[in-house]
């Protein structure tokens, strides 16, 4: 990271996750630490989520929940459904998550100094920010984000498995798994599902 200026107090990762479901919300996840408890991460274990188990992203977010309830660090999560990815675009709509994950953590821009994942970008105003390319498996603060996202938005996908099992949203997530379009075909699309990502299938 560099040195930091010392007016930085916070540093805030950023991630999103369900950027390709077929189903479901694209969720960022914002989590910011103390500069001075960076270390603190060093214990948690995070890593980009996608080559983390269940159990181990579970454990992890675990971990930092745990942090949060100490006071050591914080992290707001937004996601924006899938009507508004059909008429805003995915693009627009992970952007609409990010600006509300920052809203939310109500940092100012001079305290912040922010990483995010692949092409994220944070409004202008935050003035110190980075992105890095595959940051969640490089960076600690976009890992635990990546793993907060991502965690965050299985358990919404669960949820729906609950209210639709025809379409085994517990293992898929949403994602199109050849048994997910098969139920597609065969239920037919339901509010959650993203008609954008669906032309020529139905």
């Amino acid at each position: 990271m560099g040195r930091i200026p010392e007016n930085i107090r916070y540093i805030i990762g950023i991630d999103e996750v369900g950027r390709g479901p077929l189903a479901g919300p694209v969720t960022v996840c914002a989590f910011a630490i103390l500069h001075d408890d960076l270390k603190l991460l060093e214990k948690v274990g995070a890593k980009d989520s996608k080559v983390l188990s269940e159990q181990k992203r579970d454990l992890v977010a675990h971990k930092l929940i745990e942090l949060s309830k100490e006071g050591r660090c914080v992290y707001r999560i937004a996601s924006t459904a899938p009507e508004v990815i059909d008429e805003k675009g995915l693009t627009k709509a992970i952007q609409m998550a990010l600006d509300a994950t920052l809203r939310k953590l109500k940092i100012h821009p001079e305290h912040a100094d922010i990483y995010l994942d692949g092409g994220l970008r944070a409004p202008q105003k935050f003035f110190r920010q980075h992105t890095i390319i595959k940051g969640d498996g490089k960076v600690p603060v976009i890992s635990c984000a990546s793993v907060l996202a991502k965690v965050h938005r299985d358990a919404l996908m669960n949820d729906y498995d609950l209210k639709f099992p025809q379409y085994g949203f517990f293992n898929n997530k949403g994602y199109g798994t050849p048994e997910h379009y098969k139920a597609i075909r065969k239920y037919g699309i339901i509010q959650i599902h993203r008609r954008l990502f669906l032309k020529g299938i139905v």
